[in-house]
């Protein structure tokens, strides 16, 4: 809540801050607009309606006119700014309900058609718009990626007459791949061998929480997170409780390289390799970079899909008692 409660307020800051036009449709054609950020009612006095009505009423008042579009500015708007919009608009879907924020991301494409409908010569807002937003939902290296509310934007990306034909297929597989593992639905199961030949499965794992940790032998971004992860110890005294299992999976094939890094990982994780190879073959999992996290309960729902190591932390620190 205190994390809502900082996007709500950064956007209403910057809302305050930014720059009116002078008249209905007026713009500087050298400045550009400022983003017209909604203005949340005084009715929505608590951060969860504060976040449902800006997700829901965000791009009305960009989408509402045709501005220039070129290589500084998006609909009038400039890039820097409108990343930054587009950021703050995902802290709001992410305080949701997943099907509320999903409804939200659709609503959004609908808006787009409209516009271009009633603006069919602004296909370069389109084309940069939507690329900004697939960038900031989608690219493993984003910070605030998520596939389950990329979902609906692929989709109809996808099957929009607006998107160019040779981007189509591209968006048609993110889109299958987006859909598998989403949030609330049981993850796929999978078979793993440890370094001893030993077989595992996925739901043969009994634990509270299961954290999966795809990852690859000397990978920096892999080091990272297995130190960010052991700078909390209360996670090893759940882990000794049986509360918590981190399942650290190898998918690829040089084993040699992977038991000889083996002592780099904590010895109370459960460390194993994809000895089917089902995993990067038949992909369950849409592994698109190296490290990925995953978090399931204790049915093996998937709480969060291919998350930063940042939002996994914070969702353990705030809602695991600390023994």
């Amino acid at each position: 809540m205190k994390n809502l409660c900082l996007s709500v307020a950064m956007i209403l800051l910057l809302a305050a801050c930014a720059p009116k036009r002078q008249g209905s449709g007026s713009v500087d054609e050298c400045v550009g607009r400022g983003f017209p950020y909604p203005e949340v009612p005084s009715v929505c006095n608590d951060p969860l309606s504060a976040a449902g009505y800006l997700a829901s009423n965000y791009w009305k008042g960009y989408l509402r006119e045709s501005f220039p579009t070129d290589s500084a500015r998006v609909l009038g708007v400039s890039y820097e700014e409108l990343e930054k919009a587009v950021a703050s608009w995902i802290s709001c879907l992410e305080a949701l309900p997943l099907k509320d924020a999903q409804k939200d991301v659709d609503a959004l494409f609908s808006s787009l058609e409209s516009h271009m409908g009633a603006f069919p010569g602004d296909s370069l807002f389109f084309l940069r718009f939507t690329e900004l937003v697939s960038r900031y939902l989608y690219d493993p290296n984003s910070p605030v990626r998520d596939e389950d509310l990329f979902l609906p934007f692929a989709k109809r990306l996808a099957l929009s007459r607006h998107t160019r034909d040779d981007m189509r297929p591209g968006y048609e597989y993110q889109a299958l791949m987006c859909a598998k593992n989403q949030r609330g639905t049981k993850a796929a199961d999978f078979a793993f061998k440890d370094a001893a030949g030993r077989r595992y499965t996925l739901y043969g794992i009994r634990a509270e929480l299961t954290l999966i940790l795809f990852s690859n032998p000397g990978c920096h971004s892999c080091k990272d997170i297995i130190a960010q992860l052991c700078s909390r110890p209360y996670l090893k005294h759940m882990i000794e409780e049986k509360r918590l299992a981190i399942l650290n999976i190898y998918i690829d094939e040089e084993l040699d390289k992977w038991r000889e890094y083996l002592p780099e990982y904590p010895k109370e994780w459960i460390s194993g390799y994809d000895y089917l190879g089902r995993i990067r073959e038949e992909q369950p999992y849409d592994v698109r970079a190296i490290p990925s996290l995953y978090l399931l309960d204790a049915e093996k729902r998937v709480l969060m899909k291919d998350a930063p190591v940042e939002k996994v932390l914070l969702y353990l620190d705030n809602n695991i008692e600390k023994q």
